[in-house]
């Protein structure tokens, strides 16, 4: 039997540091094909087709988004029965969770293909990047399923707590996807296309290899009625991964409105954007890991009863975000104009794109703590919470964009991350508290070991 890996038993600190830093380098390597992806485009075939590019990421977003808070969801379930040991219940789940994602994949492609143009009409996609943008996106979201494929597997290691198979799968597709842009774009002269059909083809890459992992551990070798259908089995699935699924597309819903004012304000303003968009999401990615880490530790451990464990696990990932930022918030405060060099060419959208990271740079405290507790609330099985607070960043993401844009200009679109960032920490901050000390009985100050071999009543 492959080897899987129990996060209920030993020292915290120890079994998190060690599923913790393949999953960053995992998501790191993730976002350094993005960035070379976006490079290569940029520096290739021009900041327009950047633009188009940049363009299509916020819509990506809600697509792919949905999907992925839909398999996180589904994976919370795996990875409590795993804690508790049931294998019989998590293979149900794990063939419950296939047959779903299937469904969902086919109608969310169809979907996102056919209305792709009128999206980006939407958008106020400028005229002169309309052409590129939707010769991107087309391939992108007809490329749909390798990118779920990819999300389901690797979230099913994760809940079993193997975070370095992905890690082999990314290494792997990184290479592949830098080789094949290249190989696209200067070479075979593509346009933006062979970019977007370079990351689809990497992405069936990285699923072949977790899939292979998958397939080696026996306990989770389905059978026939593993994926026989229940109304009950899917509707807990789906009460558990639905409000995830729509707590990304509704951010992604408020990060599509600010790209609207951001086309409104011309292609300068598009290309700076997309290059602030993809620094941001890298240096997010240590804080964003922790709570992935956070999430499989927590859902483990409530499977098991041992809840105090679960507040031991959220102090480490704590410091985790802390220490990540200080180290890359500096970056974007003291060397703003360095960053956006890497990514455009023209004085004026580098001096555009400063201005945004000197403001998210000092606050971006804000989304790594966020990260945290709502990935701890989530491994906890409250969905729904995160999901409300998914709901107050988009309300507060469009209310300073649509105040501000008019009078502070671009700098609006940092203050609407800001004040998304701080609305959505303190939802889940607070429901993280009442919950462990109300409902688990996890004291401030020092835990109470005997919660840990005394189980308490479920949450509701």
């Amino acid at each position: 039997m492959t080897k899987t890996y129990d996060l209920t038993n030993g020292k915290p600190s120890k079994l998190i540091l060690n599923f913790f830093f393949p999953m960053l380098i995992t998501n790191m390597l993730q976002q350094v094909y993005a960035i070379a992806d976006t490079a290569i485009v940029g520096k290739g075939l021009g900041d327009n087709a950047l633009a188009a590019v940049g363009n299509i990421s916020s819509l990506t977003f809600l697509i792919i988004g949905f999907s992925m808070g839909l398999g996180n969801g589904f994976n919370v379930l795996t990875a409590q029965s795993f804690g508790a040991g049931d294998h019989a219940k998590l293979r149900r789940y794990l063939g419950s969770s296939i047959r779903l994602c299937i469904l969902i994949a086919g109608l969310l492609t169809a979907l996102s293909v056919i209305f792709l143009k009128d999206i980006l009409i939407l958008l106020q996609t400028d005229k002169v990047i309309m052409s590129d943008s939707l010769s991107y996106g087309l391939v992108i979201f007809g490329g749909l399923s390798t990118a779920m494929l990819y999300n389901m597997c690797s979230g099913v290691l994760r809940a079993l707590g193997d975070s370095k198979t992905p890690l082999i799968a990314i290494i792997i597709s990184t290479i592949v996807n830098i080789v094949l842009d290249c190989g696209f774009i200067f070479l075979l002269k593509t346009g933006v296309w062979g970019a977007a059909a370079a990351t689809v083809m990497s992405q069936l890459l990285s699923s072949a290899v977790c899939l292979y992992k998958l397939h080696k551990i026996e306990f989770i070798r389905l059978s026939r009625a593993d994926f026989a259908f229940s109304l009950k089995l899917d509707a807990k699935l789906l009460k558990n991964g639905i409000p995830m699924a729509l707590m990304n597309s509704i951010t992604a819903i408020g990060c599509m409105t600010v790209q609207y004012f951001v086309n409104g304000l011309g292609v300068a303003y598009t290309s700076a954007y997309s290059a602030c968009s993809r620094f941001i999401n890298m240096f997010i990615q240590p804080a964003c890991t922790a709570g992935y880490t956070m999430s499989s530790f927590a859902s483990q451990n409530y499977g098991a009863k041992k809840y105090s464990r679960i507040s031991d696990g959220m102090w480490v990932c704590i410091i985790i975000a802390g220490i990540s930022y200080l180290l890359l918030g500096s970056v974007m405060v003291f060397a703003p104009k360095f960053l956006g060099s890497i990514l455009i060419d023209g004085d004026e959208p580098i001096n555009i794109a400063s201005q945004y990271f000197r403001i998210c740079g000092v606050a971006q405290i804000a989304v790594d703590f966020l990260f945290i507790f709502r990935s701890c609330v989530q491994g906890l099985g409250k969905p729904f919470i995160p999901m409300i607070s998914g709901i107050a960043e988009m309300v507060l993401r469009v209310g300073v964009i649509v105040l501000f844009i008019g009078g502070a200009g671009f700098a609006a679109t940092a203050y609407a991350e800001i004040a998304a960032w701080t609305g959505a920490l303190l939802i889940n901050a607070g429901a993280y508290f009442y919950i462990t000390r109300r409902k688990l009985g996890i004291s401030r100050h020092r835990l109470h070991r005997k919660h840990a071999a005394k189980p308490v009543a479920e949450i509701g």
